[in-house]
């Protein structure tokens, strides 16, 4: 019962998620013309979940004309969501790699820079390094106070050049010390992005191998963006279809629920005994006379004998009585 409401409102849910993302997207896509886009998305995508539930709840009885226009008509709106939000997203991945390219030129000339800076400073010291060998040059050629006055002579006259070198020095590490103040923001700033960009590195290497370039991390991005689009819309309008199945069936009145019909029992009246008045009641009638043989067919015999069998027939009615001077006498 309630994980079929919870379908219907976690479908529309997502509905609504990937029609905002889709919305976006195509503005994004179409940006010269943002509110136009916006509302002809908006009546789309309304009209996709509206479609998708009246073809699930009317497949049976729609004409073949409107079921077949309105199932092609949500699948393109499908696939417009679809390229919506692979739209949305792949902005998404740009701004956030513009932000990343932007910071890491900028880190470079910082890097750039202190490079030059230390390059200065090894420069100096190497200047320095040689003066202090020339001075140790006069000081091995001679034993005596002689050169050891000569070195000084030597030293004092690169004063001068010594504290120039010094001061460069010293400029230039400062100069290194306000670079790395600088660079320090921008350098978190990189280090975030990359940390927001890490998981993907390890799904690149993990479709095309190890130490994936630009180029691979680019189309691991691409392969992620569009395995989400083919789960997202579709997995709200399969949401959409199965709680419109399940509140649909829910609907219909089940066999089981429905009130049993009893049947009366068929009531056999009990047989009642004529009460028949005395004044009616009726002797039998004696039963008739079996209906006589039919007359044998008419044969020729003599005289005698007709006469004979017409004693006969009279004798067993009871008429006469057949004694031995009728039998001399028909003789």
């Amino acid at each position: 019962m309630i994980i079929n409401y919870l379908a219907l409102v976690i479908a529309i849910i997502l509905s609504a998620v990937a029609a905002y993302y889709s919305i976006v997207g195509l503005a994004m896509i179409f940006a010269s013309a943002v509110i136009p886009v916006i509302i002809m998305a908006s009546a789309l995508e309304a009209g996709k979940v509206v479609s998708a539930s009246w073809l699930y709840r009317n497949w049976g009885t729609a004409p073949r004309f409107i079921k077949y226009y309105l199932t092609v008509a949500v699948v393109v709106l499908m696939f417009i969501t679809s390229m919506g939000i692979f739209g949305f997203l792949s902005k998404a991945h740009l701004d956030q790699s513009v932000i990343s390219g932007d910071s890491v030129t900028k880190l470079a000339v910082y890097d750039e820079r202190i490079r030059t800076s230390k390059d200065n400073i090894e420069v100096s010291r190497k200047a320095l390094k040689q003066m202090d060998e020339a001075v140790d040059q006069v000081m091995g050629r001679s034993n005596d106070e002689k050169g050891a006055d000569k070195a000084v002579a030597i030293r004092r006259g690169q004063q001068k050049e010594r504290q120039r070198i010094q001061s460069e020095i010293q400029a230039e590490q400062k100069t290194i010390s306000e670079l790395n103040n600088e660079r320090a923001p921008i350098a978190a700033e990189v280090r975030k992005v990359e940390a927001e960009v890490g998981p993907i590195k390890y799904i690149a290497a993990l479709m095309y191998g190890d130490n994936p370039d630009q180029n691979i991390l680019e189309k691991a991005v691409r392969s992620v963006i569009i395995i989400l689009v083919l789960v997202f819309d579709p997995l709200a309008i399969m949401l959409l279809l199965a709680a419109n199945h399940s509140l649909y069936r829910k609907e219909e009145p089940k066999v089981e629920d429905a009130p049993p019909i009893i049947k009366e029992e068929e009531v056999i009246p009990e047989p009642v005994a004529e009460v028949i008045p005395e004044a009616v009641i009726e002797t039998p009638l004696p039963p008739e006379d079996p209906p006589p043989p039919p007359p044998p067919k008419e044969t020729w015999s003599p005289r005698w004998y007709q006469k004979a069998r017409g004693l006969i027939d009279k004798k067993k009615q009871g008429i006469i009585e057949i004694n031995k001077d009728s039998i001399v006498d028909m003789k």
